[in-house]
């Protein structure tokens, strides 16, 4: 059959809701901090029912564009909701726990062999890149480049080239994994803390210690809000 006639798909009322409030918050200049109106209030004036204003701002919290307090009403993260497509959303939700699964292996391993082989010039680098997440998150990023730099410093500080060619094939699943777990509120903090626990047990050449650092680490990179997402039809 020609593409062109493949069957249509009917947008899901709660994804017209994200484009409405994307452009509520355009037009209204709302900000970082700024409270949404109440879902009712919301459901009122776009003529929908409480439930795909609801759906909506499930989708908004699992990209980490606001938050829902309980009690307290719905509060913009960030300065604008440009929101990710839903389908999309849902093929990452889907690989997300093989490339976790992938992570917490080859990573455990290399912080062990870091531990066991790093030189005094690679732990430079790692503390560098250390350094530079907490410049990241002090001025208000989520610290994505330095960790980053700090996944890839351990990595060469290991100096297995098989296990880095490993990482090298799932390096874009890697980005996303990492993305998704630094906008959780208040894991960049946790991450750089985590990540500080690492540096300091491939310093003191203790490879267990290393393995079990990196191990709760990614553990840790694995509880996001998008694996508790169920999908609404």
């Amino acid at each position: 059959m020609s593409e062109a006639l493949r069957p249509m798909v009917k947008s899901r009322l709660y994804e017209q809701v994200l484009e409405r409030l994307r452009a509520y918050v355009s037009e209204a200049g709302l900000k970082a901090g700024d409270k949404l109106p109440a879902e009712r209030d919301l459901a009122a004036s776009l003529g929908v029912s409480r439930a795909s204003v609801k759906q909506a701002i499930v989708v908004l919290e699992v990209q980490g564009l606001v938050e829902a307090r309980h009690g307290g009403g719905t509060y913009l993260v960030r300065d604008t909701l440009d929101v990710e497509p839903v389908d999309q959303l849902v093929e990452r939700r889907k690989r997300l726990p093989e490339v976790l699964e992938a992570r917490e292996a080859l990573e455990t391993k290399l912080a062990e062999l870091a531990a066991e082989r790093r030189t005094e010039t690679e732990l430079q680098d790692i503390r560098e890149a250390l350094d530079f997440m907490r410049d990241e998150i002090e001025n208000g990023e989520n610290g994505v480049e330095g960790d980053r730099r700090f996944h890839a410093a351990v990595t060469a500080a290991a100096h297995s080239s098989l296990l880095a060619d490993f990482m090298k094939t799932i390096a874009g699943q890697i980005t996303e994994s990492r993305t998704e777990s630094l906008r959780q509120p208040g894991r960049p903090s946790r991450s750089l803390a985590q990540h500080t626990a690492i540096y300091e047990a491939i310093a003191a050449a203790d490879p267990k210690k290393a393995a079990a650092a990196m191990r709760k680490h990614v553990r840790t990179v694995a509880k996001v809000r998008l694996l508790t997402w169920v999908p609404e039809d």
